[in-house]
């Protein structure tokens, strides 16, 4: 009879355990965003050469981009960063004005050349180097950051600090403070705006540009007991 009323005991103690109310918690979140200026950039200059045949309009393509290729090769030096990019060539075609099947007029081809630059002081002259060397058109700059982690971590902690004055507010409201955390994690993947914009010259001046600075964006959730 004891070993019995010993057992329903100690099942009525487990019981209560599990239906014990838990420890209230706090959940919030920090969202932080830090600017810093750009520290390489992504020019792409586009060749495009035309001629009565695709083998002709390739040719003369290569040649072009041959010459852009050695301008900035002299301008930068051997260890430039330099590839090619976006290449095709195809047709142009004619349509009749009553109607009726294209014809080919010619053939087009078309070659990017793109390069990175370590210094964003030289977009100006990579630019006007480009168009002189016979390069067409130039396409939006991509500005970014080489090591975007050093920012990423300020980014970081200023999103902690908000999610703790949030969660400490929270608990303030309802008169309590916060206690031990119980959990702290990044949220969604690091965000990093690179910053694109169009490019201007002139005949007689030199090429500016001033790029814009880039936003790291950090997002931190913090769990922690309520005291």
């Amino acid at each position: 009879m004891k070993h019995a009323a010993f057992l329903f005991l100690s099942f009525a103690a487990a019981c209560s355990a599990q239906t014990a109310p838990l420890h209230p918690i706090v959940s919030a979140t920090g969202q932080a965003s830090v600017y810093v200026a750009p520290d390489q950039v992504k020019v792409d200059a586009t060749v495009i050469t035309q001629g009565n045949s695709a083998q002709e309009a390739a040719s003369a393509n290569a040649t072009a981009v041959a010459a852009v290729v050695f301008a900035l090769t002299k301008l930068l030096g051997q260890g430039a960063n330099i590839k090619s990019i976006d290449y095709s060539v195809g047709p142009v075609y004619k349509y009749p004005s009553n109607g009726g099947l294209p014809s080919i007029a010619g053939y087009t081809a078309s070659l990017t050349v793109e390069t990175t630059l370590g210094d964003v002081t030289m977009i100006g002259a990579v630019i006007d180097t480009a168009i002189q060397a016979g390069a067409t058109s130039i396409g939006a700059l991509q500005f970014s950051l080489n090591n975007p982690d050093p920012a990423h971590q300020q980014a970081l902690a200023l999103a902690t600090k908000q999610a703790s004055d949030h969660a400490n507010a929270m608990a303030a409201a309802l008169a309590h403070t916060v206690g031990g955390i119980i959990s702290l994690q990044e949220g969604s993947p690091v965000s990093i705006q690179p910053i694109v914009v169009g490019v201007g010259s002139s005949p007689t001046a030199s090429t500016t540009v001033s790029p814009s600075l880039i936003q790291v964006q950090a997002t931190v959730v913090l769990q922690a007991q309520l005291n």
